[in-house]
């Protein structure tokens, strides 16, 4: 076994699937070209070499991560000359990752992560555009000229840690003809929000856990004022260790407000610092720095929530102010594990999700009336059962309903129990009391995007699936820039499919697997729908992405994914597996 530290450069197509249904052997022709004109000669001319073609992506390998670099940016630089008069959703585009990592090299092949990450890298890529591992960053910072923007650290899918992910081009205006730019989002007709990552500036990064809590905390306090429209904690933490430029989030996200901060945290004493920005005008409503000891930490944050509620709506009444406070519990010790628990949570991998609970129930042995810990036991079940983790899921759907309950029976509106609950009723096919939870929790909460998420899943799968996609889209529309986002859409398309909407269907089980951490369900129902329309090579190509995602996959496995839902006579579930039948699934 040959080993060997090398750049590996991963790019495909963007759209391909789309464009071959509406153009095959066009399609096919001008990704010929497009290889022997300008992506070959540009790898040798970085003196790199194309390790193999892959459908419609490559993954090349280079001796140096400076070469690699500039041999994407040389590619995706030329992209816009190509194809000239062409429709600019007809042209060919990519998406390209760099990563620098030991290898594992056989014949003229290689393996091992340092590829597995380009790829994920690559399909984390905007349309013409590149991203690049940290490793590779500090490589090449300081020695081109190219500018790239910190996306942050992001988990992706058989990686067991998150990935620090570097962007190029900084903005579309960099890749002029690569990709038009994003649309901003219309405004919400109540005062809107977003709360950024406070920054951790107290010299140690174990206590980012500390700064992400209070960010959160602060988040769902000012969720819960009904006359807000607050974005929610997954869209705003992809901004977490990045200069941002608040207008550009502003536009990105939404919203009128941006709220900013750090946190220096020293012994027993803690410090928080926040600015409330007026985005489209970059003026500061205010600024404020607070001084504190950690007992009274409960207390500080319901200040800064009162603080800008005052400063963003002056009337608002007093009492409505109070009702929005929920003390998480009396017991710092018990708050400071429990946030490190849930920044654990977040990560949505095993080994941390395991080690995330444990610190949970270590904050519930210092106070047991912590309401809000069982709820987020409640939803680290309820992780177990959707990734497929759980080893007995009727113990751990039991385990989750209980916790569930002990939350709600301490606070009976704890909105993020409510969701737990009405997540896990769904599972369990109690489709009713799904409803009854997860619109209590949205009332409660009306800014909580992911008790949208759980009312679309629950209406795809026992209720009204028009419902569902305005569900879904609320949710998306609360956090645009959500990880989850993928589920979300998975929703939506599914009821699409409820609809026998199967053209509308495919086109957004399309886009969900095209994210890098879609699982094997999405690929297999897209397989489903597409033999269902007679669509067969795009079905047996989509069929083998399920296969390679869970080489295990059979009929009986998707009957149990299918078996969730209330269909009817159970027809439209038949209809899908005998399509999966004919694609060649077995039984």
């Amino acid at each position: 076994m040959e080993r060997r530290l090398a750049a590996i450069l991963a790019a495909d197509v963007v759209g391909y699937a789309r464009l071959m249904r509406v153009d095959e052997a066009g399609t096919f022709e001008r990704l010929k070209s497009l290889r022997k004109e300008l992506v070959q000669p540009k790898i040798a001319a970085h003196k790199g070499r194309i390790v193999k073609l892959i459908g419609d992506g490559l993954l090349a390998e280079f001796p140096s991560v400076i070469e690699a670099v500039r041999c994407a940016v040389d590619i995706q630089q030329a992209m816009p000359g190509r194809e000239p008069g062409m429709a600019e959703d007809s042209r060919i585009r990519l998406r390209i990752g760099v990563n620098l990592g030991d290898i594992i090299v056989e014949r003229a092949d290689i393996y091992g992560d340092g590829v597995n990450v380009a790829a994920r890298l690559e399909s984390l890529a905007d349309p013409g555009g590149l991203c690049i591992s940290g490793a590779v960053y500090e490589q090449v910072r300081d020695r081109t000229d190219v500018a790239f923007e910190n996306r942050g650290a992001r988990a992706v899918k058989n990686i067991n840690r998150p990935i620090q992910v570097w962007h190029w081009p900084t903005n579309q205006k960099a890749a002029a003809g690569t990709s038009a730019p994003e649309r901003a989002l219309a405004m919400p007709d109540k005062p809107s929000i977003a709360v950024l990552p406070f920054e951790n500036l107290s010299g140690d990064p174990e206590q980012d856990y500390f700064a992400d809590g209070i960010t959160e905390d602060i988040i769902t306090a000012l969720s819960k004022f009904r006359w807000f429209f607050v974005i929610a904690r997954n869209s705003t933490f992809v901004y977490k260790g990045q200069a941002v430029d608040v207008k550009e989030v502003g536009r990105k996200l939404g919203v009128r407000y941006v709220l900013e901060g750090s946190v220096r945290r020293a012994a027993s004493r803690v410090r928080i610092s926040a600015q409330l920005i007026e985005a489209e005008s970059g003026n500061h409503v205010w600024a404020e720095r607070f001084d504190r000891s950690l007992e009274d930490i409960f207390d500080l944050q319901d200040e800064i929530t009162s603080t800008i509620a005052a400063a963003v709506e002056p009337e608002l009444a007093g009492s409505e102010r109070e009702r929005s406070k929920r003390k998480p519990t009396e017991h710092l010790d018990a708050w400071d594990l429990f946030q490190q628990g849930v920044s654990l949570m977040w990560q949505h991998n095993l080994a941390d999700l395991n080690q995330g609970m444990r610190l949970i129930r270590q904050a519930i042995e210092f106070d047991p009336s912590f309401g809000r810990a069982y709820g987020h036991l409640a939803y680290c079940s309820l992780l177990l059962l959707v990734y497929e983790w759980a080893d007995d899921r009727n113990e751990v759907l039991e385990q989750g309903l209980e916790d569930a309950g002990k939350a709600l029976g301490i606070d009976q509106r704890d909105h993020f129990a409510l969701h737990a609950l009405g997540r896990l009723k769904t599972l369990q096919g109690e489709h009713q009391a799904a409803f009854r939870a997860l619109e209590s929790c949205v009332s409660i909460n009306p800014n909580f995007a992911l008790g949208y998420l759980g009312l679309a899943a629950a209406h795809v799968y026992g209720g009204d699936p028009k419902k569902a996609i305005d569900y879904a889209e609320t949710a998306i529309r609360l956090s645009p820039n959500d990880p989850l986002k993928m589920v979300m859409l998975h929703y939506k398309g599914s009821a699409y499919m409820r609809l026998d909407e199967f053209d509308r269907a495919i086109e957004i089980f399309e886009k969900v697997c095209e994210f890098p951490t879609a699982q094997y369900v999405p690929a297999a129902t897209l397989a489903a729908l597409c033999f269902v329309q007679g669509r067969e090579t795009e079905g047996r190509k989509a069929l083998q992405q399920a296969l390679r995602l869970e080489p295990t996959l059979s009929i009986s496995r998707m009957r149990n994914v299918y078996g969730v839902s209330k269909d009817r006579p159970g027809t439209r579930t038949r209809r899908l597996l005998d399509a999966l039948r004919r694609a060649g699934l077995p039984e």
